[in-house]
């Protein structure tokens, strides 16, 4: 009769079998909620039964995360594979033997505690004392690791910090291999223990072949989200990967002799993966070597998971971003030059922005404005709202007032609820100023900067007026314009707050900065005055991005005006 024995017994007598072992016994399931637990784990664990079954073991025991016997726990789990431990473990001031195995979704351990002093011979005492403090040393390192990968959010820069802590305890060299998004070949980071062997670790990297079979070990991790080790390497399985004769002479100078491979795996995706080398007579890694691996591994994986999902943000930011910011027109005497500086933090975007287009009666309109807040919901609002000041501004030849008092009942109307600066110009020319080739230059502002008004001979004069309301404020009360004559030869300057304020400057000091420096400016090209500006005041690491909008009016020439003619509104 063929097929598996049935047990008489029944959970419950099962249970009380194991209730009553002398030695700890738990059992996990693959998210590491306690199963179960007897009372000698419990012990062992200084907790009650009650308090430990049905949670997350690293929420019921925390002070057991980071230690050698997790890394042990997380090797089990991975290799799935019996695999025994011998060691002491601080948090329960003994030492251990565990031995852990999975059986279908769930990971039996049971241990034994040790009697160090009569289980070893004379001198014990002090390999356990040893033994402790090796373990308080591997702790450190793997604290190091965790504030070192977490303090960047660059992928590559990430790859590269785990690849050098992993040479610094694991292995002699080491290489990061990450997958992109399509799960192709990605980002790849490298670092070799010995100086003198990095030329020839990068020329071996960089130049070898890929599919020829050298890299079966890294493909096994990736697919089965397990550890691979390869005690010896076959030189005849890595030959059809090293092209040239350079290739192969920096081969055999890294003289490799073992390796093991380990998943980087986080949010139940493997993305990539750590593999450590040793060179030379350097035995291959020991089971507590790749213990410590997995445990790097899994908090390198965490830090550089954080560090994908971040760039793919970055990448639809920016690509959001770039839509908005579109080029400016040129118009007949007009030179309008743009910049927009991301800071350097808050995923690098914001809502400032600008815009500059021609209405139809030939008037050129220019837009800067901020919106209260950062990164993506701002620069997503940010969108929004240039969209209608946009359609609105474009409709009908309407003073910049008139604008913005419409905009104002679109957000309402719409329920946009976000608030934002902005000052809306207007550049017209009438016929009578076409002669001397002056312009006027109308505006209103939503709770926005001066603009700054540089005249040819390095005069700068702040255009201020009454603050009115911010835009999506709700308040019906009236806006008013502005107006100011330009000469051929004037520029002004339309800015966001991140100029200004820059450095935590207030901004009083920061007008008066930003007006020395353009005054300093009255001969320089209008790309060039935009670019110094940046230069000299947003110097270092920007806590707020900058929008910067610029118009110079050049000379006219005789006869009739060019695009930017227009008839003044009201």
């Amino acid at each position: 009769m063929s097929g598996s024995a049935v047990s008489p017994l029944g959970p419950e007598t099962f249970a009380a079998v194991l209730d009553a072992l002398p030695d700890p016994v738990a059992v996990f399931d693959r998210d590491w909620t306690i199963g179960y637990v007897n009372p000698a784990g419990a012990r062992l664990l200084g907790r009650p039964v009650a308090e430990l079954v049905g949670r997350d073991i690293w929420v019921a025991v925390p002070e057991l995360s980071g230690t050698i016997f997790h890394s042990f726990l997380l090797h089990a789990r991975s290799t799935g594979t019996p695999v025994t431990w011998t060691g002491y473990l601080p948090p329960a001031g003994c030492w251990l033997q565990a031995t852990a195995s999975v059986v279908g979704d769930l990971l039996h351990v049971s241990t034994r505690p040790v009697d160090e002093p009569a289980a070893q011979p004379a001198g014990a005492g002090a390999r356990a004392v040893a033994d402790e403090d090796g373990e308080q040393d591997r702790l450190r390192f793997l604290a190091e690791v965790s504030e070192s990968m977490i303090a960047t959010l660059d992928t590559g820069e990430t790859a590269i910090r785990l690849a050098e802590l992993a040479v610094r305890r694991l292995c002699d060299w080491a290489f990061v291999a990450l997958a992109d998004d399509d799960g192709g070949p990605g980002e790849e980071a490298w670092a070799h223990r010995d100086p003198a062997r990095r030329a020839d670790l990068e020329t071996y990297l960089t130049g070898r072949l890929r599919d020829t079979g050298g890299d079966g070990a890294m493909i096994e991790a990736l697919l089965t989200g397990e550890p691979v080790q390869m005690t010896t390497l076959d030189d005849e399985l890595v030959a059809p990967s090293l092209p040239t004769d350079e290739v192969r002479a920096a081969w055999r100078r890294l003289d490799t002799a073992s390796c093991t491979v380990v998943p980087l795996r986080a949010r139940g995706e493997t993305f990539g993966v750590l593999a450590m080398l040793n060179v030379g007579d350097r035995s291959p890694h020991t089971e507590l070597q790749i213990a410590t691996a997995v445990e790097v591994a899994r908090r390198g994986a965490l830090a550089l998971d954080n560090a994908r999902l971040y760039g793919r943000q970055l990448k639809v930011a920016e690509t959001l971003q770039h839509s908005l910011l579109t080029a400016p027109p040129q118009p007949d005497h007009l030179e309008i030059v743009v910049r927009y500086r991301p800071a350097a933090s808050y995923q690098q975007v914001g809502g400032d922005w600008y815009d500059a287009f021609h209405q139809p009666d030939g008037a050129t309109l220019l837009v800067i404005g901020d919106v209260v807040g950062h990164n993506i919901d701002a620069a997503a609002a940010m969108g929004q709202i240039r969209s209608i000041l946009r359609g609105i501004a474009y409709d009908r030849p309407e003073s910049p007032a008139q604008v913005l008092t419409r905009v104002d009942a679109a957000l309402t109307g719409l329920h946009v609820d976000t608030l934002a600066t902005a000052l809306v110009a207007r550049i017209e020319q009438p016929a009578e100023q076409a002669a001397t080739g002056h312009r006027t230059l109308r505006w209103s502002s939503a709770g926005h900067l001066p603009p700054a008004l540089l005249r040819p001979d390095g005069t700068v004069q702040l255009l201020d007026s009454r603050p009115e309301r911010l835009l999506g404020a709700g308040s019906p009360a009236p806006r008013s314009n502005q107006e100011a004559v330009l000469h051929p030869g004037d520029t002004v300057l339309f800015y966001t707050d991140g100029l200004v304020e820059h450095g935590h400057t207030g901004i009083d000091d920061g007008l008066t900065r930003l007006a020395g420096e353009l005054a300093l400016l009255a001969d320089s090209p209008l790309d060039k005055v935009c670019d110094q500006l940046l230069d000299r005041i947003a110097v270092g690491r920007a806590d707020d991005d900058i929008a910067l909008l610029a118009v110079r009016a050049h000379p006219e020439d005789t006869g009739p005006a060019g695009t930017s003619a227009a008839q003044p509104v009201r």
